[in-house]
């Protein structure tokens, strides 16, 4: 008998520990299905897995964790084919998951078309990070669920990585759902991050070292690996702060903590629409109409893009709380205000 499962948005008091087991499994993948949280083993740390392509369910991971950031998410799936309808492969990346895959390996590639993972787990990159993991609980668990996970490490951010359920429950108690006891990890650092981006699939970067050691990738690709281009970021690794700005900041000037709405501009809402003169917007969407920063970080990546699409003069932006998840929308927000 399984517990009970809170409704989204909500979490146990004491996340329940299971052991990795077909029931355990299935109640896992519902909990995902539901946009809830689960804790798992990869072979590198423990994993906060969310259903990739659920943006309110990756918005609960990132409050979970605590002052998040919106840094790009790696989505885990079962093989090198599901990574294909995520990513596009050049010849690098596909030696590369040849070699390492299932394993301690990250890509960071070029979106495919029809990509299902959520912006917001993309951070609104045109890029994707993508890991086949080699844990046997992970992968049941990808099979079970059918669809991406996104899994950063199970911890508070800032916190050291967990190697165990006992480091996750002290970290997460009360922010989760469920704890898959797979006892210790063994690699116990994250994944290596590699990415294949320059000009369409160039030269591969080390963003991150990890758990496959740099001399057996460079031993597989017969050359070195290049130093990061300007502007790549993943999850916990971003090359420097603020480098993710060119790319979710729209083509249209922006403006926040707006009151009013001048001609020819386009308004980014929050809550009730209380702006003055928002009759007469060329477009108008809203993050949140009953006010919920959840729903509002899930909509943000998307709604940027469509109100960019409107050709507006300006995005007039309304004022947005800045605790909990505000903060990291209100962050993101100024960044793509940015003058550039």
């Amino acid at each position: 008998m399984t517990a009970p499962m809170t409704a989204p948005g909500t979490a146990p008091l004491i996340p329940r520990l299971a052991p990795p087991c077909a029931a355990t499994t299935a109640e896992a993948a519902r909990i995902l299905a539901a946009g809830g949280l689960v804790a798992f083993p990869t072979e590198t740390v423990y994993g906060l897995g969310a259903d990739a392509t659920n943006g309110a369910a990756v918005a609960r991971l990132y409050e979970a964790k605590g002052r998040p950031s919106f840094n790009p998410l790696i989505a885990h799936v079962t093989d090198a084919a599901a990574a294909r309808r995520l990513a596009r492969f050049g010849a690098d990346a596909a030696r590369l998951a040849d070699a390492f895959w299932p394993g301690p390996l990250t890509l960071v590639l070029p979106k495919a078309d029809g990509c299902t993972v959520s912006e917001l787990a993309t951070a609104g990159l045109d890029t994707i990070a993508v890991r086949v993991p080699r844990h046997a609980v992970a992968q049941d668990l990808l099979n079970a669920f059918g669809r991406p996970i996104v899994a950063p490490s199970a911890n508070r951010s800032g916190h050291v990585s967990p190697t165990t359920a006992a480091h996750v429950l002290a970290d997460l108690s009360g922010r989760i759902d469920l704890i898959v006891d797979g006892g210790a990890t063994a690699v116990g650092v994250e994944s290596t991050i590699v990415a294949c981006l320059d000009g369409s699939f160039g030269e591969p970067s080390l963003l991150r070292p990890g758990g496959v050691p740099r001399d057996d990738i460079e031993r597989v690709l017969e050359r070195p690996l290049a130093e990061a281009a300007a502007g790549i970021a993943v999850e916990d690794a971003p090359l420097a702060p603020g480098m993710l700005a060119s790319h979710y900041a729209p083509h249209t000037r922006m403006r926040l903590n707006a009151r009013n709405l001048e001609a020819g501009e386009a308004l980014l809402a929050f809550g009730p629409v209380s702006v003055k003169g928002a009759q007469n917007a060329v477009k108008i969407l809203n993050l949140s109409a009953r006010g919920d920063l959840i729903e509002a970080a899930a909509n943000l990546f998307s709604h940027l893009r469509a109100l960019d699409a409107a050709k507006a003069a300006m995005i007039a932006v309304m004022p947005l709380p800045q605790d909990g998840l505000g903060e990291a929308i209100n962050d993101r927000l100024q960044r793509a205000a940015a003058p550039r």
